[in-house]
Order: C-alpha cells, then sequence, then structure tokens
C-alpha cells in the first residue's frame, strides 16, 4: 500500500482533537485558547504535501547517471476531452529538470538518455489538469499522482492524457446600471466528503471596474455562486460601527446566490463539464440596510459583559460572536459583531426573516478581564453558553431584541468493547490502555451549509476519562457521527444514541439541549481482507504502471469510514486490509481515480458494473482477487 493510500485510507488529513468546535464556538475557543498563550498542548492538522506512491520514491535520473543501461522515451500527449495531440505540453522526469521537453505540434515527445528502471514523470500544461487524486479535498485539485514509468529499451510509446480546466465568469451590474465595482463573490463546490456529498468553500475573488469576474482553473464538478453584501459608501466589513446609533438606515446590496435567491436553497447549481466555460451573470439592487441590536443575556438575568472576538486575540476572559443565520439554519454573509462599550450584538440586514445565533466562552470571575491573572489560566473554569432569536425585518429598524444564553452542555459517548477474541495476551495488553485514546469520533453537519464555513466544520470528541468521550460546542441541529478507530485490531460493532442506530439515522438535538446516552460499542475479533491483483498485471511491465481506485463499500450500515485506496504493481500486488468489521461487503475497481458518493444507494445503483460481493469472517482473512476494468 502507497503513501497515497495511506492518506486516503485515513480521509485526506488528520483530525485534531480540539477542545470545543461548534457552529460558533469553535471560532471562540480557537481565538481563546490562542490568547491563553498556548497553554494546554494542541494537536494540530498536519500539513500534507502530495505525496508519492512508494515505487516513485526510486533514484531519479541524477542519482542514476552511473547507470550502464540508457534507453529513449516517446509518446504523445492528448486532450483527455477531445482526444486532439496537445503541443507545448512539458515532459518530465522527477528528480532532472534538465530532461523536460515541450511537445512538438502533433502532442509528441523524444527523451533521449534516460537511464533503464523505473521513473517518476509529470506532465503538466496550463489550462489542463494531469490525473487526479480519488480524495476531493479543495486541496487536492490539482494534478495528482505523477506516472510511474518502467524504462527499459524497446519499451512501448507512452500515452499521456490531460484535461482541459473548467472557469465561472460573468458581470455584476447594479440596478442603477452601474457596473458593480469591486463586489466579492465566493464560489461554492459540492465534493464528495467520507462517502457523502456536502458543499465547501472553493475560493474567492472581486470584480473588476467593468463589474466582470472569472473563476478559473476549475475542475469539473457542481458549483454554487453569492456575492458578499455590500453597501453603497462603505465597505462590507464596516457594516455595523461600534457605537453606532441604532435607528441609523443606509442604502446597500444585500448578498445574492446566483441567480436572484436570498438563501442557499433558492441557488442555481452551476454544472460544469471538463473544459466548460459558463456565464453567470448577477443583477444587483439597491434596497436599505437596518440596524439590529440585540442584548445578550446570561442564565442569571445578567447582561454579558465581555468582549467581541476581534478582541480575544489579546485579552482573555468572556467573549461573544455572532452568526447571521437563514431561516433553514445556514450561514449568511452578512457580518455580527458584540460591541463591548453598550454590550450589544449589532448587524445591518436588508429586509428578510433570519435567525441570529450568538455564542460565547464566559470565563470565571476569577479570570476576569482586568484582575491580574496570568493568560495561561484564562481557559480554565469556561462556560459554553449560546442563544438564538428570530429577527424578521420590515423596513424598520430592531434596536431592543434579547438573547437569552443557556449553557452548552456537552454530548458524553461511553465506550465498550465486546471480548470475542481468544488471544488472552492481546486483551490483557488492550485493557491496560485507556481506549478512549484509541478513538476518533467526529461529528458532521449534516444540512447543505457549506462545511469549511467558518462557523461550519466538524466537531471531534475529546478525551473525557477512562472509556469515555465527549463532544463539546457541536452545536444545534442534525448531524452524522462518525467513528475511527485508531488500533487495527478493534473495529466498530455499533453506534446507538438511545434507540437511534448513529450508522442509519444522524443525530438531531435542540439548542440548549443534549442528544440522549450515545454508547459506542467496539468488538477485537475484527477481520482481515487480502485484494490481490489479477496475475497478468501484479508484475511491474515497461511502460506506463496503470493504477487502480477501489473502493470497499460495507452492506451493512456503519459509522466507520472506508475511504477510497490505490492499487498498482510496484506498490505489491497484494494489499491486506485490517480492523474490518465482520459482514457482508462490496468491492468496486476502477482504472482511474473515482470520486465515489459510496454511502447513497442511488450513487451505487448507477455504477455500470455491480462489484464484488465478499463476505468477511470475524477473526479470519478472506481474499479477493479484483476483476480490474479493460484497458
Amino acid at each position: 500500500m502507497d503513501p497515497i493510500q495511506n492518506y486516503e485510507r485515513v480521509g485526506g488529513r488528520k483530525k485534531a482533537r480540539l477542545s470545543c468546535r461548534s457552529l460558533v464556538l469553535r471560532a471562540v475557543c480557537g481565538w481563546l485558547l490562542l490568547a491563553a498563550a498556548l497553554s494546554q498542548t494542541q494537536e494540530q492538522p498536519p500539513i500534507l504535501e502530495p505525496l508519492q506512491p512508494a515505487s516513485q520514491q526510486t533514484p531519479g535520473v541524477a542519482e542514476t547517471a552511473t547507470a550502464s543501461a540508457f534507453a529513449e522515451i516517446h509518446g504523445v500527449v492528448r486532450n483527455a476531452v477531445t482526444d486532439e495531440p496537445l503541443p507545448r505540453a512539458l515532459v518530465e522526469i522527477e528528480g532532472n529538470a534538465e530532461t523536460g521537453m515541450l511537445t512538438d505540434g502533433e502532442g509528441r515527445f523524444e527523451i533521449a538518455g534516460v537511464p533503464e528502471g523505473p521513473q517518476t514523470i509529470r506532465v503538466r500544461k496550463p489550462g489542463y489538469f494531469d490525473r487526479p487524486y480519488a480524495t476531493e479535498d479543495v486541496d487536492y485539485q490539482g494534478n495528482g499522482p505523477a506516472h510511474n514509468v518502467l524504462v527499459a529499451a524497446g519499451m512501448p510509446a507512452l500515452d499521456f492524457a490531460l484535461t482541459p480546466t473548467s472557469a465561472i465568469h460573468g458581470h455584476v451590474e447594479l440596478s442603477t446600471g452601474d457596473p458593480g465595482r469591486g463586489i466579492t463573490l465566493t464560489l461554492l463546490k459540492q465534493v464528495v466528503r467520507n462517502g457523502r456529498a456536502v458543499w465547501t468553500q472553493n475560493g474567492t475573488t472581486k470584480t473588476n471596474g467593468d463589474g466582470a469576474y472569472r473563476f478559473a482553473g476549475l475542475p469539473g464538478g457542481v458549483y454554487a455562486l453569492y456575492t458578499q453584501p455590500a453597501l453603497e459608501s462603505e465597505p462590507a466589513v464596516a457594516m455595523v460601527a461600534a457605537g453606532r446609533a441604532t435607528e441609523v438606515v443606509r442604502e446597500g446590496y444585500a448578498s445574492v446566490f446566483y441567480p436572484e435567491a436570498r438563501e442557499f436553497s433558492g441557488a442555481t447549481r452551476i454544472r460544469l463539464k471538463d473544459g466548460q466555460q459558463s456565464e453567470a451573470n448577477l443583477l444587483l439592487t439597491s434596497e436599505p440596510f437596518y440596524t439590529v441590536t440585540a442584548t445578550p443575556i446570561l442564565p442569571n438575568g445578567k447582561e454579558f459583559g465581555g468582549k467581541g472576538l476581534e478582541q480575544a486575540f489579546f485579552l482573555a476572559g468572556s467573549v461573544l460572536v455572532a452568526v447571521v443565520l437563514d431561516g433553514a439554519g445556514h450561514p449568511l454573509a452578512y457580518p455580527a459583531q458584540f460591541d463591548a462599550t453598550t454590550n450589544t450584538i449589532q448587524a445591518s440586514l436588508p429586509s428578510w426573516n433570519y435567525l441570529l445565533l450568538a455564542g460565547g466562552a464566559s470565563g470565571s470571575e476569577g479570570n476576569a478581564p482586568g484582575q491580574g491573572n496570568e493568560p495561561e489560566n484564562a481557559h480554565k473554569d469556561v462556560t459554553l453558553l449560546s442563544g438564538l432569536v428570530g429577527v424578521s425585518i420590515d423596513s424598520k429598524p430592531l434596536p431592543k431584541l434579547r438573547i437569552p444564553l443557556s449553557p452548552m452542555p456537552g454530548w458524553p459517548i461511553h465506550l465498550r468493547v465486546i471480548r470475542a477474541s481468544r488471544q488472552p495476551a492481546r486483551i490483557d495488553a488492550m485493557a491496560s490502555q485507556r481506549l478512549q485514546l484509541q478513538v476518533t469520533v467526529t461529528s458532521t453537519d449534516t444540512g447543505e451549509a457549506p462545511m469549511d464555513n467558518f462557523y461550519f466544520r466538524d466537531t471531534v470528541a475529546e478525551d473525557a476519562g477512562v472509556d469515555q468521550l465527549e463532544m463539546n460546542g457541536a452545536g444545534p441541529g442534525p448531524h452524522w457521527m462518525s467513528a475511527q478507530v485508531n488500533d487495527r485490531s478493534l473495529c466498530v460493532d455499533s453506534f446507538t444514541a438511545g434507540g437511534i442506530n448513529l450508522a442509519r439515522e444522524p443525530l438531531n438535538v435542540a439548542l440548549g439541549g443534549s442528544p440522549p446516552p450515545m454508547e459506542l460499542t467496539l468488538r477485537d475479533d475484527c477481520a482481515k481482507l487480502a485484494l490481490s491483483l489479477p496475475p497478468a498485471l501484479s508484475e511491474f511491465l515497461p511502460g506506463d504502471e496503470p493504477f487502480y481506485t477501489v473502493y470497499v463499500v460495507p452492506d451493512f450500515d456503519t459509522t466507520a469510514d472506508l475511504p477510497p485506496m490505490n492499487m498498482h504493481a510496484s506498490s505489491g500486488p497484494t494489499l491486506t486490509l485490517d480492523g474490518l468489521t465482520p459482514g457482508a461487503y462490496h468491492v468496486y475497481v476502477f482504472d482511474r481515480p473515482v470520486r465515489l458518493e459510496y454511502r447513497n444507494p442511488e450513487a451505487i445503483k448507477a455504477l455500470s458494473k455491480p462489484g464484488q460481493a465478499v463476505t468477511l469472517t470475524a477473526g479470519a482473512t478472506s481474499n479477493l482477487v479484483l476483476e480490474v476494468p479493460e484497458r
């Protein structure tokens, strides 16, 4: 199994165990911990560079210059969509840039004097992608794994195909007839994450002096687009100013989802094929913005007295942030801020129906600001608070709203293991470990809100004692729960909350409430699955090595995740997966990177081939020879 395969098996990025993450409170906690001088060590997610397969970690040309045998490589680079040859595409051998050459007018190339043996070749051309990664994280949308090529005398011609990028462009026009200069637009993309389709932010841009914008270099897929709100005389960051009079009315332009929706549910989906250019024009209408002022009220009936997020960077203590949501609970682009001089939350909004969500981290009196306490103690005795109020604006300011804040209870998760294995020594060793350190439990919002929104991200449970985890600050609403077992001798048996099977339906939690007691049951009689390439493909032959994307999909409901894996002969003809829950599975093999929504039964039914069925027995290893697509 190669490093890319390792990366994709754990879902792309290593999850960080943060002490509190939520709709708004993940922002609060992040700044509060930073203000506390990082006194409590937190595990940070690593920055992952595109990894190369193990077989590609071979000596480059420079390192094998003393090799006794050399050969010439030649071939053609084509457009993957039109099949036409691509001139001026760069073909180079990794490890020695001097070997690179551009293809001619017929897309052909020849490189002489290449040492025989395994070489890594990359193919590039502006405006084109080479094959992608199977994972669909936004950071991995560019060129995917390089080509493994076994160089030998008389080797066959190489045939590379690059995919043209796509673009979304258009104009923003104002109702005054003027071009919308300096309007910020945000692009959203639908991606597959943990087998489910979710939305993620794919970048922002601003219109130029003519009101034109362009998002270029995009892979094919499904997109949505919206504008940030803007005032006629001030930038959006100044939508509300501290101490401003509450009766102020200003003219501006509302945030609009293309083409003219106020909420994400009404956004038109822009479907791009590879190499397609799509035009999306927007018309923004000038309208009044009215000031909304809300006072957050503590559980004891007193006004919240603290500071806004922008001050929390420098001072610890009581911190509060606020978010404007649509009626379905999705975040909107309108800024809201806490004014510490008046102890109020302020926002400037056009007429519409909203929800105003407030989240706070309130420190104890002993850690209050200005009391001379050390910053490293500021994170102690912190209470997480949240509140929600409906806001209906109909052509007038709302100066006297109140938002009752209530403590956010943690979500306890009890862990237990079914001891079915007959290996006492192993059981004794496991019993001495802290089970909660062997499991990562993640909560993911199920709505269509963009998952990379600053306030809407995955929440990871933290250590809460022996055989206990606790999810802090996950916020209200429906959540998918997933479990990753880091000890491969254990696997997931079930995950429940009261009578709810969390593998089958999401966990729905009311604001200020807590879910039924959750229990994650593991078992120690896990199965193994040995996947093998067919004998004819198990040897690394001269030429561009084929590699395959493999999905192992359980036929039963489970909160465990099995991301895609890559297989190719040079990394070994057999790949053994361990830590699998016993039961029935189907295995799907593709001869290219495929983003499969494998938790969606309709997506599975739409596949051209049904996949290979295999049943895994507890405590045993099953063997399966893969049926790979013909080339």
